[in-house]
């Protein structure tokens, strides 16, 4: 196992360590471990906080930050599918389709109230991908002559997806529904079909094309 991951093994363990402390129980210098800290807060895995001490200068604690979760062994696919797995069983198929398509309808409602305001379709296409992106799809937007793409390079409902096909036709259903006054949208990258991203073309309708 590498210094980092052992270091980061143990502020997950331990909770707050000093580079000190740490430096001791690995047998490392201080400055070595210091070196160690410092790249994975460039990274953003770790971040620091000077607590007082009794007498002379504070002392340097370090901490996990929440974006470290990813060094960290994570079941939640596997859950995501057996839940799937779940809900069929228990409530058959129609319970699962009960259960996307409240979740459409979540979403919707949702989307449609950050979009009120917005008076373009790119202005739309734009919050839309900046909520998309916050939940995890890393999404933008590009423009051609004719028409706009909607682009998400992550797919963090990926599991779910891939055990359920009704959840993608839930999110082009979505954009469709969200966009049907201003654009047709189709999707045209699909990334469970083993495409990089997901790719969504919006065809822009005579009166937003106007816009």
């Amino acid at each position: 196992m590498k210094t980092s991951d052992k270091i980061l093994q143990m502020l997950k363990t331990q909770g707050g360590l000093t580079a000190k402390s740490i430096a001791t129980e690995l047998g490392l210098t201080t400055m070595g471990v210091r070196q160690h800290l410092q790249g994975l807060e460039e990274c953003r895995d770790v971040v620091f906080e000077d607590r007082k001490a009794t007498r002379g200068r504070p002392t340097r604690y370090w901490a996990l930050t929440a974006q470290s979760n990813s060094h960290f062994s994570d079941r939640h696919e596997e859950l995501t599918v057996q839940l799937i797995d779940s809900v069929k069983t228990v409530f058959g198929d129609g319970g699962l389709e009960q259960l996307i398509a409240h979740r459409e309808q979540a979403s919707l409602t949702l989307y449609r109230d950050a979009l009120i305001g917005a008076d373009t379709l790119v202005a739309k296409l734009q919050i839309l991908a900046q909520l998309r992106t916050e939940e995890g799809y890393m999404a933008t937007v590009e423009q051609t002559d004719r028409y706009y793409w909607l682009l998400e390079n992550h797919c963090p409902i990926c599991a779910a997806a891939s055990a359920c096909l009704n959840f993608c036709r839930s999110e082009l259903q979505l954009f469709q529904n969200l966009l049907q006054e201003d654009a047709t949208v189709s999707r045209e990258e699909h990334i469970i079909e083993g495409a990089r991203r997901c790719a969504y073309k919006v065809l822009p309708s005579n009166k937003a094309s106007g816009q």
